[in-house]
This record gives structure tokens, sequence and C-alpha cells, in this order.
């Protein structure tokens, strides 16, 4: 499949698409698990390579499977997001690998141009890929977490925070 890329962000520091997938991965688990902790939720990050979630997160008391996907694939208006796995690798046995409802509770996507899709699993249509940025998954949009900016920062002094020097 081949893609054009399409970024609303002129700093390229700041581009999602990363030479090694791992890092943009986890750029994309960090902007996930950022906007989830903004929303109220615990989080935590399984230990070791967990291949049905990157994330969990507690609110209300229940406990949720998230799995996060990056996309800097723009194609027909649309970002175009794998739902399944090919491998990636020399080693590569033929067996594609796709997202089983069962095996995650909501879905979390960034793409390219920053947007994040929060899609409940029994959602997810789409047996090799999806497309967003349409009406299909429009509900399931959500705010991108906010920066830290200095401007907003709230100044403490030592004794306000609670500790005292030494």
């Amino acid at each position: 499949m081949k893609c054009s890329v399409r970024s609303s962000c002129n700093d390229p520091n700041m581009d999602l698409r990363q030479l090694n997938p791992n890092r943009q991965g986890d750029i994309g688990e960090g902007i996930a698990a950022a906007w989830l902790m903004q929303q109220g939720y615990g989080v935590w990050v399984p230990f070791g390579h967990a291949p049905d979630c990157d994330l969990l997160a507690q609110h209300d008391n229940k406990l949720l499977r998230i799995q996060v996907k990056t996309s800097t694939c723009w194609q027909r208006k649309r970002w175009v997001v794998a739902t399944c796995t090919r491998g990636g690798n020399q080693s590569w046995n033929g067996i594609i690998k796709r997202l089983e409802d069962s095996r995650f509770d909501h879905l979390f996507v960034v793409t390219g141009d920053w947007r994040c899709w929060f899609i409940p699993s029994a959602e997810v249509h789409g047996r090799s890929g999806i497309s967003l940025g349409g009406p299909k998954y429009s509900e399931y949009e959500v705010k991108a977490p906010r920066p830290w900016s200095p401007e907003k920062a709230i100044e403490v002094t030592v004794g306000e925070a609670g500790f005292e020097p030494a």
C-alpha cells in the first residue's frame, strides 16, 4: 500500500512519522496515556510486550484494555489505519494477525495531523484497516491532550506545595 503523508505541523521535531516504527508507536502510546489521564483514568503500561493491548486504564472501577495505533498514511482524504499486522520483518511466516474485539476494549488512534479517536472495540469494523476522518467514526474523535505551556503553568512556592526546606 502506497501512502502519501499529510501533516499540519510545520515543526519537523513534531512529526508523528518516525524512521523507527517502534518510536512512532511509543509516541502514540504517550499521547493516548496523556489523554486518558486528562479524562480521569488511571493508566498502567503492561510489563513486556503485550500483543493485545498497549495500555490498561481504570475508570469507575472498570479496567479497560487499550490498543493504540498510529497512522501517517493519507489516502482519498482519509487516514488509513492498519487493523492487522503482516509481520514487518524478514522472518515473517506469512500469518496475518488481526485485531479481535474480544482481546481489547478500546482502540485509541493518533494520526499524522495529531487528531485522535477513542473507539470501542465492538465498533472497529475492517478486516485489514479502517479509514478515519470521515463520518463513520466521527462520533469517536476526541481532542488531543493539551500540551504543557509555561504561560499556563501555576507558580507554586515550596511551602504551598507541602514541602518544607530541609
